[in-house]
């Protein structure tokens, strides 16, 4: 009982509601609901700390700056939903702080856009050494199609394209990456998409901020040729899956264009099957055949791997 009455007394005011109703749109910042709210930093803050501590919010450290969006783990995800439906559409208050968060989402757009041009050289010539983007992500959501995904990881999501390409066969996912750049253009992008069911943060991939077993699918798409240490990422993103739950990694096989280590900063030109092999069983994950699409002069590969189901004798 009482922590029913503790959640409820969470939101049961009006700028607590405010924030829930903005943060149901998105993934904010202290500095972004100040803005929205048109109130002081302490101000907001107090607010977000009792719901955070009822975990009707949850908070994401990233550096310097704390992310918060609405729990996706606790105990109040059905009331959260009941009380947002239930805000009139009319709502003056509420509907200026939708326009101030339309304002806030454009600046993170904008910024994305302006970052896509900066790179964009760089990453075309990339892409015109292997098979078009689009097949590659094609083959990779056939691998999932038959599935019902509840929680997805996407490790190194960079731009967040990944959970672009999932989000809509997934009842939640969340990208990693340790570049606070990328993840400002994911977020941008997500937003865009209206991915609301899609977050990122920030974290180590050998170090990842997360539980054992949380997800059912993780992804690593185009991120092991940069890493020093393939088989300990596996096995760190190993930890994260459930019973049952399948790895699939995409990636370049073996090959010998030196100018993506000279001038792209990959550690790795490609991987053989036999390599995956050995890390996916070094991880306690049971191999799958992989695919392969061909290109000139890149072959995309796509290895599977799963983590086997506990049987109870």
């Amino acid at each position: 009982m009482e922590t029913l009455l503790k959640g409820m007394r969470a939101v049961a005011e009006p700028t607590r509601l405010r924030i829930l109703m903005a943060c149901s749109r998105t993934e904010l910042t202290v500095t972004d609901l100040t803005q929205i709210l048109g109130q002081s930093q302490p101000r907001v803050s107090r607010h977000l700390k009792l719901l955070v501590d009822a975990r009707v919010l949850d908070r994401n450290r990233e550096g310097t700056w704390a992310y918060y969006r609405l729990s996706t783990n606790g105990p109040w995800n059905d009331l959260t939903s009941t009380l947002i439906s239930l805000i009139p559409a009319h709502d003056t208050v509420l509907n200026n702080d939708l326009e101030r968060l339309a304002a806030v989402k454009r600046v993170r757009a904008e910024w994305a856009t302006a970052y896509f041009r900066r790179n964009a050289a760089q990453w075309d010539r990339v892409r015109s050494l292997h098979v078009d983007e689009a097949e590659v992500e094609r083959a990779l959501k056939a691998v999932f199609v038959p599935k019902k995904i509840q929680n997805l990881l996407d490790i190194g999501t960079g731009t967040g394209r990944i959970l672009e390409v999932l989000g809509d066969m997934v009842e939640n996912a969340v990208g990693v990456d340790v570049s606070h750049e990328m993840l400002a253009v994911a977020r941008g992008n997500l937003e865009r998409a209206g991915m609301s069911n899609c977050q990122v943060r920030h974290g180590d991939m050998y170090h990842l901020p997360l539980a054992d077993q949380l997800f059912d699918a993780v992804t690593i798409h185009l991120v092991l040729h940069y890493a020093e240490d393939p088989a300990q990422i596996i096995k760190e993103a190993a930890r994260t899956l459930q019973p049952g739950g399948q790895m699939v990694i995409v990636d370049f096989a073996m090959h010998s264009e030196q100018e993506l280590r000279k001038e792209h900063g990959h550690q790795r030109l490609g991987f053989g099957d036999h390599e995956f092999a050995i890390w996916f069983k070094a991880a306690g994950l049971v191999s799958e055949a992989p695919i392969k699409l061909v290109g000139t002069p890149l072959t995309v590969c796509l290895w599977l791997a799963s983590r086997e189901m506990v049987v109870n004798k």
